[in-house]
């Protein structure tokens, strides 16, 4: 398995046997930049083996038959192009769930389970919360929720189509079709008249438009749409502080996702909006990942 000839092509050595493929790919990834070459490696190998990831340890003397070493070439080929490792296997795991991806979704974060967990918490005084997660791409945050909440119902929106599929996918294969609503249209549009939540959270696009040049070329893979917040990033942020108040129950909670550098001038929207309870949320990094707070009427 090398870059200009197959493996089919190389096997003078000996056969392509899971330590061998694992150790070749691991340097070739390496000579090419990656930050994880191990954790890709593995993750790719396992995949075009149809095997989890653990049981590679227990295989390193098989050999890998001719498709595998085909699926495996393909594979480590577009990894080296920047195509995310999500993409390149069709699933993430978030929040210990596994969700389904594909290029019409933006790739689950640990950053975003800062979000979740803030949800939880604010759950954990409700009864019965109702939850509201708007731009929910792949569905995580609001699975992750109803997952964890037992006794919740959460409404997702999602605007576009090819997006909302995977969504719907999502919920699916996590048997929360009763918990979970998918609605189609844009923020707060799809509602039904007159519906207040307890909680809505977002994790909205944040990226200010002139750092969308400059992103790492495995981000440049996933949907501009759901990364461009507008000339300060805050173009979504705005426009859900301003109208989720209409939607909030008396007491209810707004959570959002954003960057460490746009959390001051968010928590001030926040505040000039008339919410109570105004405060970061840091992530296990200790940087301000969410914005929170609190309306009362």
């Amino acid at each position: 398995m090398a870059t200009e000839e197959t493996a089919a092509d190389s096997t003078a050595s000996g056969e392509w046997t899971v330590r061998k493929v694992l150790d070749w790919s691991i340097d070739h990834f390496k000579k090419n930049g990656s930050d994880s070459p191990r954790l890709d490696a593995e993750v790719l190998l396992a995949h075009a083996r149809g095997c989890q990831r653990i049981q590679l340890y227990t295989q390193y003397d098989q050999p890998l038959t001719d498709q595998q070493r085909a699926v495996m070439r393909d594979l480590v080929k577009r990894r080296v192009n920047a195509e995310p490792v999500a993409y390149l296997v069709g699933h993430r795991e978030f929040f210990s769930l596994d969700f389904v991806v594909n290029r019409d979704v933006f790739i689950p974060r640990p950053d975003t389970e800062t979000l979740v967990m803030s949800a939880l918490d604010a759950a954990r005084e409700l009864p019965q919360p109702k939850i509201l997660d708007l731009c929910t791409g792949s569905g995580c945050v609001a699975i992750a929720i109803a997952v964890n909440a037992r006794k919740s119902q959460v409404t997702a929106v999602e605007l576009h189509p090819a997006t909302a599929k995977v969504t719907r996918q999502n919920i699916e294969r996590h048997g929360m079709e009763s918990r979970v609503s998918l609605l189609e249209g844009n923020l707060f549009e799809p509602l039904p008249k007159g519906a207040r939540f307890d909680l809505i959270v977002s994790n909205p696009p944040y990226v200010t438009t002139g750092e969308m040049a400059g992103l790492d070329p495995d981000v440049r893979h996933e949907p501009t749409r759901a990364l461009d917040g507008g000339t300060d990033g805050l173009d979504i942020i705005r426009l859900l502080i301003q109208q989720a108040p209409n939607h909030l129950h008396d007491g209810g909670w707004l959570m959002l996702e954003l960057s460490p550098e746009q959390a001051p001038e968010t928590m001030n929207l926040f505040t000039q909006r008339g919410f109570q309870q105004v405060g970061a949320v840091n992530d296990l990094s200790g940087q301000a990942r969410v914005v929170q707070g609190r309306w009362t009427e």
